[in-house]
């Protein structure tokens, strides 16, 4: 069987191939200003017979050339991974020499000087530069000690920054899943409650009661436990609990649901709207003599969407909108507020406001989305 998994795929070869560019060029703009520094210690320092500019030239050929050596046999054997320590100091102690002698020849020929001339001067230097060389060889293995081992730092900072989203999505998804749930019992015992109530003084509609209960809770079943649903089925779902209401209302509730074509796809969280009808049910239009009316509506405006629910119901004046907060903030207003913000965060707003000349207004603005 032949295996593929260190193959690389051609998207990949040209990304490392961009990767080795770039450091390439990141290790060449070092080792031009550490060149530089070892030129101007042979000149001035160790005063090697010639000017800066030649010393510079010797010095800029065989650090480019060391350079050369260190990086294409680390890549071409070991690519990104880190390299042990005996094995970049041996790799070091390897392409000094190389790069002295070869750097030495092109030097040389670049300058077009005297070879014998230039082999002379070194000998009478060869104790000074060979302890230079020794301690450059020291600080070239410190170096890419220290850069390999920041690389690896930051490599495992990566991995740990990459598991700690993870653990922060999956409490997210938790915390979503937490509060998702608490809505469903709510609704359940409220609308057992008034089922409890009816069986006494109306049978029949009691059974028809129980009848929209059924047909609601199964037409939930799918989405009960969904990170995301659509605006299409989230109307489905409100048209099956006002008609579920309704049974009770009688001819007391009114509704009205208007849904544009073009948003049916959109996802969002499901059941979202669901507390925010219950209250303009319990809070709004129950304790209301003659009842009223309730238009749930979905727009989009500058790449936003827009979902309302207007009641004409008791409104929020006075000792009604306490009542309203009171009462409806425990599983249904500071619900919606939490989920939105561990969803959307700024992005979302909650907005609960008087509707003209009667009612409520609850709106939500959220990031449109498919």
């Amino acid at each position: 069987m032949i295996s593929t998994g260190n193959i690389d795929t051609p998207k990949e070869k040209p990304e490392k191939l961009k990767k080795l560019l770039r450091h390439i060029l990141a290790d060449y703009a070092l080792v031009t200003v550490f060149n530089t520094i070892c030129a101007v210690v042979v000149t001035y320092v160790i005063n090697v017979h010639g000017d800066f500019f030649e010393n510079w030239v010797f010095s800029m050929c065989i650090g480019t050339i060391a350079m050369l050596v260190v990086d294409g046999t680390r890549f071409t054997f070991w690519g990104d991974r880190r390299l042990p320590g005996p094995t970049l100091i041996g790799l070091i102690v390897l392409a000094v020499p190389i790069a002295y002698f070869l750097g030495t020849f092109f030097a040389i020929k670049i300058l077009n000087l005297p070879t014998q001339d230039v082999l002379n001067n070194q000998l009478n230097h060869a104790t000074g530069m060979l302890i230079f060389i020794t301690l450059v060889s020291l600080f070239v293995c410190w170096f890419f000690w220290s850069r390999s081992e920041l690389s690896e730092l930051r490599a495992q900072a990566e991995v740990e920054k990459a598991k700690s989203s993870a653990v922060e999505k999956q409490a997210m998804q938790a915390q979503l899943q937490l509060l998702q749930a608490q809505i469903e019992p709510h609704m359940l015992f409220n609308t057992l409650a008034n089922l409890q109530g009816l069986i006494a003084v109306d049978p029949a509609r009691a059974q028809h009661m129980l009848d929209q209960l059924i047909h609601y809770m199964r037409a939930t079943l799918s989405s009960a436990r969904a990170d995301k649903t659509t605006l299409m089925h989230e109307f489905d779902l409100m048209q099956a609990y006002l008609e579920l209401m309704s049974v009770r209302m009688g001819a007391r509730l009114t509704y009205t649901l208007q849904l544009p074509e073009e948003l049916n796809r959109v996802a969002v969280p499901p059941m979202l709207l669901q507390p925010l009808l219950e209250n303009a049910i319990k809070h709004g239009l129950e304790s209301k003599i003659e009842g009223g009316h309730i238009d749930v509506t979905a727009a989009q405006k500058n790449g936003e969407l827009i979902l309302s629910i207007t009641d004409t119901g008791l409104g929020l004046e006075a000792t009604t909108h306490a009542h309203y907060l009171k009462h409806g903030t425990q599983v249904g207003l500071a619900n919606v507020r939490e989920r939105l913000q561990v969803l959307y965060g700024d992005r979302a707003e909650f907005k609960l406001s008087p509707n003209v000349p009667v009612g409520a207004i609850a709106q939500l603005t959220m990031p449109l989305s498919s």
